[in-house]
Formats: C-alpha cells, sequence, structure tokens
C-alpha cells in the first residue's frame, strides 16, 4: 500500500509539471526560443551563470563597490592564496606565523640560521669571558655575604676588596648586557631583511642581508627605544626620591608601589605597541623617529591581539630554549657545575663555562630566527589588514627579476593619509 500511494504522488507531480509547463511554452511569443541560446540564464542577452562577464560572488561589483576582499569566500581566493615564499600572502594568523617563520629559516638557512650562530657566538664567548674573570671577585661577595649573615663583622680589608669587586663588576656586566642587547638588534635587523624577502620567495645572502638590514640605523633605533624604556619609571623614581629627602616616607612608600605598577602597565603597553619599530625601519627605510611613529600608527587598535601572540610566541620560544640547553646543562654538571651570568659558585669549572656557553649560543641560534620572523609577520599582516599590502606583494610577486629598487617599493607605505582599519 505504501508502494502504491507513493507511485501515484510521484505520478500526479509529473503531470502537474507537464501542464505547467505546457501554458509557459503557449504564453510565450512565437520565435522565443531562439531569443536566447541554449545554455544561456536569465533574460535574454545576459552572459551564461558562471561564464566570463558574469560577476562573481564576492568581487567587486556584487552589491556595493568593494563588497568584501578581492576573492574572499571562493577558489583563487584567499583560502587559495599564493606563498611564493612558504608564506600566504593574505592576513595571517598565529598559525601562519610561526609555521611562516620556520618556513622562511628554514629556505634559507645560510642567512638565517648563520646570521644568527655568528652573532650568539660572539654574544655567548663574550659572556663566558666575563664569568671566568668574575669568578673571584663574586666568591669574595659571597664570602662576606656569609660572614654578615653570621653576625659577623667584616674587617675593613674585605670591605675594601668588596668594593673593589662591585667597582669592577657592575661596570663589566652593563657593558656586557649593552653589546648584547646591540648585537641582538643588529641581528634583529638582518633577520628583517632576510624574512621580508624571503616573503616573496627571495634568498639572500649574508652580504646582502648586512647591507638590507639598515645595521645602523637599527642599533640607533634600539638606543631610541631603550631610553624611551628608561623615561617610563624615571618621573616616579624622582618624585620617591625627593619625598625620602623631605623625610615624607610613608607617602614616599606609597607613592613608589602605584607608580611602580603604573610603570610596568605602562611599559608593557609600550612594548606591544613597539613592537614592529625594527622591521618598519629596515624594510620602509625609514628614520628611527619616524619608526617609532609608524609603529604606534600600524598597531592602534590591535593591542590584545598581538599582546596575545607576543605572548604566546614567547613561551614557545622559552620552553624551545629550556628544551635545547637541558643536554648541555646536564654534561656541565658532570664536568663541575654551570653557571649563570652571575653565578656566585666559586667551584664553576671552565670546562662547564665553556659547556654552559655552547648550550646558550645552540639555542639563542635556532630561536632567534623564528622570533625575529613572528616580528616580521606581525608588522606584514598589519600592514595587510590596513593598507592592502597583500595585494602589492602578490603583484612583485609575479615579476622573477626583481631589483633592489623594485623590491624596496613593495613595502613603502601608499602615499598620503594615515593607515585605516581593516
Amino acid at each position: 500500500m505504501p508502494g502504491i500511494c507513493w507511485f501515484t504522488a510521484t505520478r500526479h507531480a509529473s503531470i502537474s509539471a507537464t501542464i505547467m509547463e505546457r501554458q509557459v511554452t503557449e504564453q510565450m511569443p512565437p520565435g522565443w526560443e531562439n531569443q536566447v541560446p541554449p545554455g544561456q540564464y536569465g533574460q535574454p542577452g545576459y552572459p551564461p551563470y558562471g561564464q566570463p562577464g558574469y560577476p562573481p560572488y564576492g568581487q567587486p561589483g556584487y552589491g556595493q563597490p568593494g563588497y568584501g576582499q578581492p576573492g574572499y569566500g571562493r577558489p583563487g581566493g584567499w583560502a587559495d592564496s599564493p606563498a611564493p615564499g612558504g608564506i600566504p600572502l593574505r592576513p595571517l594568523g598565529l598559525g601562519d606565523m610561526l609555521n611562516g617563520a620556520v618556513t622562511s629559516a628554514r629556505r634559507n638557512p645560510a642567512a638565517t640560521f648563520g646570521l644568527a650562530a655568528i652573532v650568539m657566538t660572539i654574544s655567548g664567548v663574550l659572556s663566558a669571558v666575563f664569568q671566568a674573570v668574575a669568578r673571584s671577585p663574586l666568591a669574595q661577595l659571597q664570602r662576606t655575604e656569609h660572614a654578615l649573615n653570621n653576625g659577623q663583622a667584616p674587617s675593613q680589608q674585605q670591605l675594601d676588596t668588596l668594593g673593589s669587586a662591585l667597582a669592577t663588576l657592575i661596570p663589566a656586566a652593563a657593558i656586557i648586557i649593552m653589546l648584547g642587547l646591540l648585537l641582538t638588534s643588529a641581528l634583529t635587523g638582518m633577520l628583517s631583511a632576510v624574512i621580508g624577502r624571503g616573503v616573496l620567495g627571495r634568498r639572500v645572502g649574508l652580504g646582502e642581508a648586512w647591507r638590507a638590514g639598515r645595521v645602523g640605523a637599527v642599533i640607533v633605533t634600539t638606543l631610541l627605544l631603550l631610553l624611551i624604556g628608561v623615561c617610563v619609571p624615571l618621573p616616579v623614581v624622582v618624585v620617591v626620591v625627593v619625598l625620602a629627602l623631605l623625610h615624607m616616607t610613608p607617602v614616599a612608600a606609597l607613592i613608589g608601589v602605584l607608580g611602580g605598577i603604573a610603570s610596568v602597565v605602562f611599559g608593557l603597553l609600550l612594548i606591544v605597541r613597539l613592537s614592529v619599530t625594527l622591521p618598519a625601519v629596515v624594510l620602509e627605510g625609514i628614520s628611527p623617529a619616524s619608526a617609532v611613529k609608524r609603529s604606534f600608527e600600524l598597531t592602534r587598535g590591535s593591542y590584545w591581539r598581538l599582546f596575545g601572540i607576543e605572548l604566546v610566541t614567547w613561551f614557545i620560544v622559552i620552553v624551545a630554549s629550556y628544551v635545547l640547553a637541558i643536554p648541555f646543562a646536564i654534561v656541565s654538571a658532570l664536568t663541575g657545575g654551570g653557571a649563570g651570568l652571575f653565578s656566585t659558585s666559586p667551584s664553576v669549572s671552565v670546562a662547564g663555562l665553556i659547556i654552559t656557553a655552547i648550550g646558550g649560543i645552540v639555542a639563542n641560534t635556532v630561536t632567534a630566527p623564528i622570533i625575529a620572523g613572528v616580528v616580521v609577520l606581525l608588522y606584514t599582516d598589519l600592514r595587510m589588514r590596513r593598507e592592502g599590502l597583500d595585494l602589492a606583494l602578490r603583484t612583485a610577486a609575479q615579476s622573477n627579476s626583481l631589483t633592489g629598487d623594485e623590491f624596496d617599493s613593495a613595502w613603502r607605505p601608499p602615499a598620503g593619509g594615515q593607515p585605516s582599519a581593516w
């Protein structure tokens, strides 16, 4: 019985469709079938649906002019964006940035890991030399501290030795830290040039990385950023010192605590807002002051997103660094103990210092290109979202013989006007 009912209903539907088709045909004027060629859709003269001439869904011209991003939501759009350097030329997510940083480093290992190895070796050797020289003064500091903890009054000779040790260690440590910062900044500038060119699939050598990295401008920019960072807590320190000299200790303590918290919060804000300053200096070829302003413009309205990406990146890098350094730390412990920059152990062996330094060099060599890659891709992503840089890069990627000037022009910001939010 159910089969008979289904057959009857199907038959009635077929008969009804035939009758409706005949009625429509009878109402059409004679010769209508010659006005619309076979395969046409819609009114006479309208191009076939999906054929050239028909506005595709999501393209400019569908709905309002400029609707959506070009090619969004269709094959050949963002889902199939060109990636001449292994990095898709479209707005990027965290996974794209991490994967793109690794891909850029692997595709051009000589100019990424090679540069990082050279710079980090210099920095590691300087750190190891400092630790070796500082072993004796640090041991004296440890003995003086032990005597004070046991309630013993230090002798004048011990105080003189302590003062001499501090007078030697503090300037030496400041010099080592400053040199390490400048070396790291120079490396970041060169890696920015390498990875920026790697986005378009270009490979560069060490010499070109040095020239394109604008090392001098990068170092000046780093010093400017350091000055900005020092100026953040400076007003609080001055106010606290003045209040302390006026014997207003409770007020000084309160302002010190509140001002310290405010300085930390404002410092984190500046770190994020200025995070793409160095890529702007290198890739746009602008001055340090202009790069600071440019970073503020590009990061406007994107603080929490950038903060999250940078936080996750640093967490991954720190974990990877510790994992890479573990074997060297074990071997160092077996050969007399390892040491940090300010270790107070007088029994650290030279072999332990050397092994620890090698471990640090290896860890930093692997992670430095990743950090630089994420920063450059953050800068690239911001410009793609705000200025349509992906379109300019797609156009540049179609040329297989880009000169230096043509490459630089692809990264220059649009003339006139501030970048607008995407």
